[in-house]
């Protein structure tokens, strides 16, 4: 049976930090108990910074996230250096890295500079193994893209391979992304979605007729795991319900 995605509406960025992370936090000790590990995706953009710097904190042992037991992997890519402007584990480092003690050995980057994307990712899906996530966190474009999943690209139909080089043609570039079958296998997948441009593909993702192929971000909220939806007051602003009341 389908699970409906939980939606959260928060006022803003910083509230979703707060709320998200105590969420996050909650994952971790689940997975720590369960299995002595905690795998752990991670998104680019602006929107999940917040997030990236409440995790860093610790105020109490109770916030204070085993790092030495973490894996953390990346949910997409861009194909630039990893010290590149553009570069997601650019800014996972500067938000999340720097600020913790993490084994290198734990941090599983992309290789978005690599000549072969196609080897790369293949690459990527060995380091990333057949073990589920315990967590994801995804955004979403206002076009409904998620990770690197774009309206209209070849990602969208892949259902073996764990990890895929795709040309974005508007984009005009090549990006590395996970696809489907690892979200879709993930314990728990959260989405982080800020600002008022997203609102009206929020509504269609949620409320209107199944459109995956022009809505990449519906095939996950429509998906078997559970998927909790934070959002702000702008992204919300076109729904016609919520599950939560606002926070």
């Amino acid at each position: 049976m389908l699970m409906p995605p939980e939606i959260i509406v928060v006022d803003d960025t910083q509230a979703m930090a707060r709320i998200a992370g105590r969420r996050v936090r909650r994952s971790v000790a689940v997975a720590l108990s369960a299995r002595g590990e905690w795998r752990f995706a991670l998104a680019g953009g602006n929107t999940p910074r917040a997030l990236y710097h409440e995790l860093a904190e610790s105020s109490t042992a109770a916030d204070r996230i085993d790092w030495g037991r973490t894996a953390i992997y990346f949910g997409d890519e861009r194909c630039v250096p990893p010290d590149h402007a553009d570069s997601n584990y650019r800014m996972v480092r500067e938000t999340l890295l720097s600020r913790i003690v993490i084994p290198a050995a734990n941090v599983h980057r992309m290789e978005g500079e690599a000549d072969d994307l196609d080897a790369a990712a293949a690459r990527y899906a060995d380091a990333l193994g057949a073990a589920p996530l315990d967590l994801a966190i995804l955004g979403m474009g206002a076009d409904g893209h998620t990770a690197s999943l774009f309206p209209g690209t070849t990602a969208l139909a892949e259902r073996q391979r764990r990890c895929v080089a795709v040309q974005v043609a508007k984009l005009s570039t090549s990006r590395l992304t996970l696809t489907y079958p690892v979200f879709e296998a993930a314990r728990e997948v959260f989405f982080l979605i800020a600002g008022k441009d997203k609102a009206m593909t929020l509504k269609e993702a949620i409320e209107g007729p199944d459109r995956p192929d022009l809505l990449p971000c519906q095939a996950i909220f429509r998906g078997k795991g559970p998927v909790a939806i934070f959002c702000d007051r702008g992204a919300a602003a076109e729904l016609s319900t919520i599950s939560r009341p606002p926070s």
